[in-house]
């Protein structure tokens, strides 16, 4: 029986990556059954038939040192700090999959961004997106053998953030929908499900390949991701266009900055991503039974506050 590392395993990738291999899908997964531990401070609801490794990711000490992972999934790392404290804290390393993001392209290169380029800080995401590319450079140093994937925006079952749910919200108040602009600013998916069959799909070939962007083929735009969402629930926006200058943060759940990445690796392994609306299906299933789940933020407020018509 192999085991299985994720760190976090609360709150959704890692939560979902979690259930995932709980509950072993066969077509996409290796032939053994597996044992799934994750890693967290234990405050949060587990998912059922994990086993729970209650530490901070910041003081991991010997907490690993006694188990022997066939598989660890990396995903709530987000510094070279906390990678250094997971792979001091285990015994040993075999199959090693982090999960990075696309933050790590700085937005002045040329897209689509491919795997080959020289990645940098990214005005949008700052922060975020060089501590994500240290903790990748110091793993690649210490785990030649491990992956590394950089996926766009995710979304899915268990997303607790305010995204695809505003609008579904949106679309379930009857509301005008307010869009950026002309709505064309490019907006690029990757269902939740499908990462978690990219990964079984690595683990299962080992593909010589050790960085892989990750997202759909089809590049959206905000106007195309808004209609999908209202279609969902069998209605379609009325759109309003802002070309005010608003911070579009303040009532509209995506950053002011559009981008493609090429996936045509990925592509190579896994050639049938899931449909947009057909992964936003199982979102909204999921999102009407968990409302509460989800960090909401006050986009409504700010829209009737400083941006509603008469």
């Amino acid at each position: 029986m192999r085991k299985i590392l994720v760190t976090g395993g609360t709150i959704f990738v890692s939560r979902y990556i979690a259930e995932h291999y709980v509950n072993f899908i066969p077509e996409y997964t290796v032939e053994e059954e597996a044992q799934v531990y994750v890693m967290n401070r234990g405050t949060h609801r587990q998912v059922k038939g994990v086993h729970l490794i209650e530490c901070d990711k910041n003081d991991i000490g010997d907490k690993l040192k006694k188990y022997n992972f066939d598989v660890v999934i990396a995903v709530n790392i987000y510094t070279k700090a906390e990678m250094q404290q997971l792979l001091d804290g285990l015994s040993e390393i075999k199959d090693f999959v982090f999960i990075s993001s696309s933050a790590v392209y700085p937005e002045t290169l040329p897209q689509p961004f491919t795997e080959e380029m020289i990645c940098g800080e990214n005005s949008i995401w700052g922060a975020y997106g060089t501590n994500k590319l240290e903790a990748e450079k110091y793993l690649q140093e210490r785990v030649p053998q491990a992956y590394i994937l950089r996926p766009p925006y995710l979304y899915g079952e268990m997303n607790n953030l305010y995204r695809e749910s505003f609008i579904f919200d949106c679309a379930i108040a009857e509301r005008k929908f307010y869009v950026p602009g002309d709505g064309s600013m490019k907006l690029q998916f990757f269902y939740v499900g499908d990462l978690c069959r990219f990964i079984d799909i690595i683990l299962r070939v080992k593909p010589e390949q050790k960085i892989f962007n990750v997202g759909n083929k089809e590049i959206d735009n905000i106007n195309t991701f808004v209609k999908a969402c209202y279609r969902v629930l069998g209605d379609r926006p009325d759109i309003v266009n802002v070309y005010d200058r608003i911070e579009q943060r303040n009532y509209f759940p995506f950053y002011n900055y559009g981008y493609e990445l090429d996936v045509t690796k990925m592509l190579e392994l896994m050639y049938d991503p899931t449909p947009l609306e057909k992964g936003l299906k199982q979102s909204y299933a999921w999102y009407s039974k968990n409302q509460n789940a989800v960090n909401k933020k006050p986009y409504f407020d700010y829209i009737d506050r400083f941006m509603a018509k008469s």
